[in-house]
């Protein structure tokens, strides 16, 4: 088949993903009677748009789902997209803005319309970006989060947790964004270290002299508006003596009780702190236990409330200047010292976060950590790399209850209900847990009389944790469900560990008794080239779709593979992707090659006795690269499987093997037989090993080497059958005879097609045979117009001599000038200098009892071999250098 001399990415890829899409090629198929393998994809947020993150976890998926179907799985590879309370929200709002529409001034109903009318028209564009990078998703089985059947499944999930006692309503410390307008999760608020002041403050005493009293420390002065009281550690003998006392407010100045608790760090400050319990999470518990008063100065958009007397209606950072310029003024200000604290901000808009006491609906989490824990511990779910699983443990092992309300219009709106007439309400007097129902209700099931619904909805990730299983169907027991659940792998990156995958395990054990996947693998994140985040203030945000533009949907998918080193972050250098499409131009052309010499019709299967040892060497290497290749990816290691498919494609095949084949090619008759199906063969199993990784220029290729139905992404994948080929051992010799004697010619400055002449003498069992068996490979590959094998090296001086392996030889260019003996024995002592350093690198690893006793016996064995064969070296290059000076 004709095939363009240049590889055009572009073309390929629009091409081959139609024909995909369109006859089905990636719908899981339950009637196949195929064992299922499950992923389902981490739900881009349906404002989204590609970004490398995706990049990362779109690549290694498919990498996966590919290599599966491609082992005779019925892999289902389910795609969907996250309703993103917030985000939509607020994308929406700024459209209808622009429009001079506002959300309030539409009202719940009107504006949900609004939000609807977006995502039909621009809600599946994430999608489509997925498809450019090669995502084999069943388009089939595509799911939103608020789909009807996913609604459904949110609602049953909500209703069942609730009838259980595991969700309740309440007032208690919660974080709340006063931009987003919304409560958060703790896991919404990100803690960031943050230089700032430890202001120290006198609160004076209550009848006391003018200076008397104590002296507060503190890194909000705005909220000692709200103080309560004033505490200190009940065993900090510098205040035993203040407990019970009263202490003045400054600014409002109200009289606070000094108390005494444990929770008091003696260290912190001046071991005196402000109680301010509606506005810090310990202070409310320590309100609590003492029966102070809540005493809210920061409303929810915030800005100071009419508790702040004269900094009423101030937002709280104009607030707090004011009151430290107040409390210089009146000579209350003790002293002002560098502060380093760690300041929460909303992971959305990265808005300085307020704890605020609010009343939000709350998911109990321990009793759904202990099956989650269990389930880790006991293997029956694995994580990878190992060092997460310490870290889900701990973070399992003390976590907090889960506030599950948000205050917004678009999502799952919380199915709960309140009577005004008779006082029954959800999460509050509802006796028979009537008041939450799986129908909507008009009106109360206690008194008859009208309800009114909650208007808040529940959080994004609420919904998000039913993932694996609602897409299937749950909570009805549908053919999807039972094939397909439990899904095999949950592969994501590392950040939301706790956000979802977390999550998903205790909703999966809860709702469905097993586990939503068996194992569980953590990517690093994707950083800048300088291992920087990315972000738009650096300016280093790099475009997924822009690097398919310049590079190729393959070489960008290569780049992520090889990069994905288990426990580390992937540094992006667009430099890699350069290289990488280097490495599928290389594929092309040896494939043009392929082609060329192969024609149009399959060659032969050769009997086993005209198969040479070149055909033999490159058919052993390629089960070998294909085991390994298999072994990487059972162990998610995605670089490993990367690396060696390059080393064996671009060295191995394209370096090697392509070129020794054009000898026995050009000698025709059963060698040449031989070669041409070794060719074809070898590059049919390469292709298919590569497909996972690079899907498009693998499927454009294996169609063209020989007429076939069907595609690349069904064809068997290579197992690597050990033994089929068994390749000659004395080969690995041979070539490094080749190049040595490259190398030889280079430092000589010899012109690369300047024909040599060489004699060599095999001084290991086997080697004669071996190189005579390689002659014509050895001729042509090195150059050579003559190849004579001796028992012993020439005398004259027109002669370069080199050792290498089993084999001494000489070279030189056919009527060249006679070889400068100085310069020569400056190049033999720097070979000799360097093989004894390796000689005694090996040696000194090999003494050292860290290594010899605790490294596996094969690696130790491997290292002492090493060492001979440089010693063995050195020996020789000793003797090229007698004998040289012997001449000389």
């Amino acid at each position: 088949m004709e095939i363009a001399t240049k590889y055009d990415p572009k073309e390929c890829e629009e091409r081959w993903y139609v024909r995909w899409e369109e006859t089905g090629a990636f719908t899981a198929r339950p009637e196949s009677g195929k064992p299922p393998y499950t992923i389902v994809i981490p739900p881009p947020n349906v404002t989204g748009v590609l970004h490398s993150g995706h990049a990362m976890f779109v690549t290694l998926q498919d990498i996966l789902i590919r290599w599966r179907r491609m082992q005779g799985y019925d892999a289902l590879w389910l795609p969907g997209t996250d309703h993103a309370g917030i985000a939509t929200q607020m994308v929406v709002s700024k459209e209808l803005e622009k429009q001079g529409l506002s959300r309030s001034g539409l009202g719940r109903e009107k504006f949900l319309e609004k939000v609807w009318e977006w995502r039909r028209e621009k809600g599946d564009a994430i999608l489509l970006q997925l498809r450019k990078l090669g995502a084999s998703c069943d388009w089939t089985r595509t799911r939103f989060t608020l789909d009807k059947s996913l609604s459904h499944a949110v609602r049953t999930a909500f209703v069942k947790l609730y009838q259980e006692g595991l969700i309740y309503r309440g007032h208690y410390m919660i974080n709340w964004c006063p931009s987003c307008g919304t409560a958060l999760s703790d896991l919404e608020a990100e803690h960031e270290e943050k230089q700032g002041n430890l202001w120290h403050i006198l609160y004076r005493l209550e009848g006391g002299a003018p200076g008397e009293g104590l002296t507060v420390a503190t890194t909000r002065p705005e909220t000692l508006l709200g103080d309560s009281a004033v505490a200190v550690h009940p065993e900090d003998e510098r205040y035993r003596g203040w407990i019970g006392k009263r202490v003045l407010v400054p600014v409002v100045n109200r009289f606070v009780p000094v108390i005494a608790d444990a929770m008091v760090d003696r260290a912190f400050g001046t071991g005196a702190v402000k109680i301010t319990p509606a506005h810090d999470p310990n202070d409310f518990e320590a309100g609590k236990r003492h029966n102070l008063e809540a005493i809210a100065v920061i409303g929810h958009d915030g800005r100071m409330t009419s508790n702040a007397g004269p900094y009423a209606g101030q937002d709280r950072f104009t607030a707090r200047k004011g009151i430290i310029k107040q409390l210089e003024a009146e000579g209350l200000m003790v002293k002002v010292e560098p502060h380093l604290s760690a300041v929460s901000h909303c992971q959305r808009c990265h808005t300085v976060v307020e704890p605020v006491i609010s009343n939000q609906w709350f998911l109990r989490i321990a009793p759904l950590a202990g099956p989650a824990i269990k389930a880790v511990e006991q293997g029956e779910i694995r994580i990878i790399p190992d060092h997460w699983r310490k870290v889900y443990l701990n973070w399992m092992s003390d976590i907090h209850d889960w506030c599950i309300s948000r205050q917004l219009w678009w999502g799952h709106r919380i199915p709960a209900w309140y009577c005004e007439s008779c006082g029954k309400g959800a999460g509050g007097e509802d006796p028979q847990r009537k008041m939450v129902s799986m129908e909507d209700l008009d009106s109360c099931p206690y008194c008859g009389k009208a309800v009114r619904r909650d208007p808040d909805v529940l959080d994004t990730w609420f919904s998000s944790q039913l993932w694996p299983f609602s897409t299937l169907g749950w909570p009805e027991k549908t053919a999807d469900f039972e094939r397909y659940y439990p899904t095999a792998v949950m592969e994501t990156g590392y950040d939301i560990l706790f956000f979802w995958v977390a999550r998903m395990i205790m909703a999966g054990l809860k709702f469905t008794g097993k586990p939503p996947f068996k194992e569980v693998f953590l990517h690093g994140l994707v950083r800048d080239a300088k291992g920087r985040k990315m972000s738009k203030t650096l300016g280093n945000v790099v475009d997924p779709l822009e690097l398919i533009e310049l590079y190729g949907a393959d070489a960008v998918r290569f780049t992520l593979a090889i990069l994905c080193v288990p426990g580390t972050d992937v540094a992006l250098d667009t430099k890699r992707m350069e290289g990488y499409r280097a490495f599928a131009n290389k594929l092309w052309n040896a494939s043009r090659y392929v082609m060329m010499q192969a024609g149009d019709a399959q060659p032969p299967a050769p009997a086993g006795e005209t198969l040479g040892p070149w055909d033999r060497w490159i058919l052993s290497e390629f089960e070998k690269t294909a085991r390994g290749v298999n072994s990487a990816l059972e162990a998610f290691r995605f670089y490993e499987a990367a690396d060696l498919l390059y080393h064996f494609t671009w060295h191995s095949f394209c370096d090697w093997y392509l070129e020794a084949s054009k000898p026995a090619i050009q000698s025709g008759g059963e060698r040449a037989g031989a070669a041409r199906w070794t060719l074809v063969h070898v590059l049919d199993g390469t292709l298919r090993l590569l497909h996972p990784i690079m899907p498009f220029i693998t499927e454009e290729l294996w169609q063209r080497i020989s007429p076939r139905e069907g595609f690349i992404a069904h064809a068997d994948y290579p197992a690597g059958n050990e033994g089929d080929y068994a390749a000659p051992s004395q080969l690995p010799s041979v070539m490094e005879l080749v190049n040595k004697m490259r190398n030889v010619r280079a430092e000589r400055g010899l012109s690369p097609s300047a024909p040599l002449e060489a004699v060599v003498v095999p001084q290991g069992p086997g080697l004669a045979q071996a190189l005579d068996e390689s002659r014509g490979e050895v001729m042509f590959l090195a150059r050579l117009s003559s190849l004579v094998q001796s028992e012993a090296l020439p005398d004259e001086q027109s002669w370069t001599k080199g050792v290498v392996g089993g084999f001494r030889f000489a070279l030189r260019a056919a009527a060249s000038q006679a070889v400068d003996a100085g310069r020569e024995r400056q190049r033999l002592e720097a070979e000799l200098k360097k093989a004894l350093a390796e000689r005694d690198k090996f040696a000194a690893k090999l003494a050292n009892p860290s290594f010899s006793e605790r490294a596996p016996a094969e690696v130790v064995e491997k290292s002492r071999t090493l060492m001979a064969e440089y010693a063995r070296k050195a020996d020789d290059i000793r003797s090229a250098i007698e004998s040289l000076l012997d001449q000389h």
